[in-house]
């Protein structure tokens, strides 16, 4: 994809979506990008989205990586 933005995560979602089990759901970590909590944000049926409170890099190992990179 060639932007990070909410049309873009919705076609993120809908390929997950498609890929869950029949009969399971997926949840799925995000930090607070954006595009993640957008209200344009359509998310299919068989997801949920849980969302890393904001300022907590010890939840988020990208983040940890990053301050450990330095």
């Amino acid at each position: 994809m060639p932007h990070c933005n909410s049309a873009a995560m919705g076609l993120h979602l809908e390929e997950i979506a498609f890929h869950v089990a029949p009969g399971a759901h997926a949840v799925i970590l995000l930090d607070q990008a954006g595009w993640h909590g957008s209200n344009e944000l359509v998310i299919p049926p068989n997801i949920t989205l849980l969302p890393l409170p904001p300022r907590c890099p010890e939840l988020n190992p990208v983040e940890n990586l990053a301050v450990h990179a330095r």
